[in-house]
């Protein structure tokens, strides 16, 4: 799989991933090959460029629920720039309330992980993608954690709304992404104070919703310390925020692993809940069976079984020695650990399905 900027896409070229029009219609399916007509479509559409097939490669292994999951992020960008752009034209949103239900219902209220997928981004959409995918964190996490339906909406409206400050950005700093100097910082925190101005209680943003943004922005952009009286909302929504933050795909910069992330999230329990990032893991899947990563000796292996008490210390299957790694035992886990998951050309967490079952029927 290759990523092909739209400018160079070719007659016959096959389609790595589905693409959506905004109302969620399936326009090309994978493995579609491209047509004249399509690679206009595709210009029409403001992508940046697709995922293309190599010549020989076999369509990768989806799900109907990474299907669902890219289709709904889809159109959940499609409307929530419709509703931030609104606000900052002063007009009250229309679709907000209902775009925040549609995460509870798609994504807070799930008994099970899923894959939490990334998509590539721009300056131009960079803030709107990263909203969506911030408040889906946020919905799956403040599942485990036993929110009540008003709870989850107020959460995950505070969450499409939080950076509607960087919207105001001027161009300079907005390409940064959130790769910020000091400098750029002051600029930042001015801008983000102007965007939780804007959510007045006139557009229908009640002060509980602007109160978590605030928290966050303090804590984000303030001195860091925090009072006691930090909302868990805010909690949840700062955790999601920079493990979004961390992992998403941009055109210039390679995203950190969800394994890294969850490490520097572990590692750093002064300054983020534990329970809060313990039900992102719980969440998500990073580390299950059947997902290729390397260890600190260099070795590849394969996960064979999850560790639901510690996410790091899974049983993995070395492939070139064919030797078995029990990381939950204390004295292996001494020795090795693992370095980094093995990724796909979009970001996508490799598997082995073939060498698991291989391995379990030989049990």
């Amino acid at each position: 799989m290759i990523f092909v900027k739209v400018e160079d896409l070719k007659y016959g070229m096959r389609l790595a991933k589905p693409i959506y029009n905004k109302s969620g219609v399936l326009l090309y399916e994978r493995n579609t090959r491209l047509t004249l007509q399509g690679i206009e479509s595709v210009k029409n559409f403001g992508l940046l460029g697709l995922y293309i097939l190599e010549p020989a490669e076999p369509v990768p292994p989806m799900s109907e629920e990474d299907l669902d999951f890219e289709r709904f992020q889809t159109m959940a960008v499609f409307s929530i720039r419709e509703e931030l752009d609104s606000i900052v034209a002063g007009k009250e949103p229309v679709n907000l309330k209902r775009l925040a239900n549609a995460i509870i219902t798609n994504y807070g209220r799930l008994d099970h992980k899923i894959a939490f997928t990334q998509n590539l981004r721009s300056t131009t959409d960079y803030t709107y993608k990263h909203v969506i995918n911030v408040a889906i964190l946020c919905a799956l996490i403040s599942a485990q954690l036993h929110y009540t339906p008003l709870e989850q909406e107020e959460l995950i409206m505070a969450a499409l709304l939080h950076d509607i400050g960087k919207l105001l950005l001027p161009g300079k700093v907005k390409e940064k992404y959130d790769d910020y100097d000091a400098n750029d910082l002051i600029i930042v925190r001015k801008f983000q104070s102007d965007g939780l101005g804007l959510l007045r209680p006139e557009m229908g943003i009640d002060s509980g919703i602007r109160r978590i943004v605030a928290q966050v922005h303090k804590m984000e952009y303030g001195d860091g310390r925090e009072d006691g009286k930090i909302l868990k909302s805010s909690r949840i929504l700062k955790v999601a925020n920079l493990f979004d933050t961390m992992t998403c795909m941009k055109i210039k910069q390679e995203a950190m692993s969800e394994i890294a992330a969850v490490k520097y999230l572990l590692l750093n329990k002064d300054e983020f809940d534990e329970e809060v990032v313990g039900a992102l893991i719980k969440s998500i899947k990073i580390l299950t069976p059947g997902v290729c990563i390397e260890l600190t000796n260099r070795e590849k292996g394969l996960v064979i079984s999850e560790n639901p008490q510690n996410i790091l210390r899974p049983v993995i299957l070395g492939f070139s020695t064919n030797m078995i790694y029990d990381l939950s035992n204390n004295g292996v886990y001494r020795r090795y650990q693992i370095v980094d998951i093995m990724k796909t050309m979009d970001n996508r967490i490799k598997v082995d399905k073939e060498r698991l079952e291989e391995y379990m029927n030989k049990r």
